[in-house]
């Protein structure tokens, strides 16, 4: 799969973020027509069907993305504590 450079995906969240606070699907024609464009290019781009999909991936793609929830992560080793009194 082609994967999009982040700075286009940058730019396209930028964009959708814009137009979703200007509550462009209501608005005129033309505004509701480029968030529907935008909304596409970001699903193509990130492979999804949907737009809350393409901007989870759209977000994790971009530079600085990092994993929030690392529970999983810390639960594969021994906290600090345990490793250093032989628990």
């Amino acid at each position: 799969m082609l994967l999009a450079h982040p700075a286009l995906l940058a730019d396209l969240v930028r964009e959708y973020e814009t137009l979703s606070v200007l509550d462009a699907g209501e608005g005129a024609p033309e505004a509701r027509r480029r968030l529907d464009d935008v909304s596409y290019t970001l699903c193509v781009a990130t492979g999804t069907r949907d737009i809350d999909s393409a901007l989870v991936a759209a977000r994790h793609r971009l530079p600085g993305a990092r994993v929030h929830d690392e529970s999983l992560i810390g639960a594969a080793r021994p906290r600090t504590e345990e490793r250093m009194s032989g628990v």
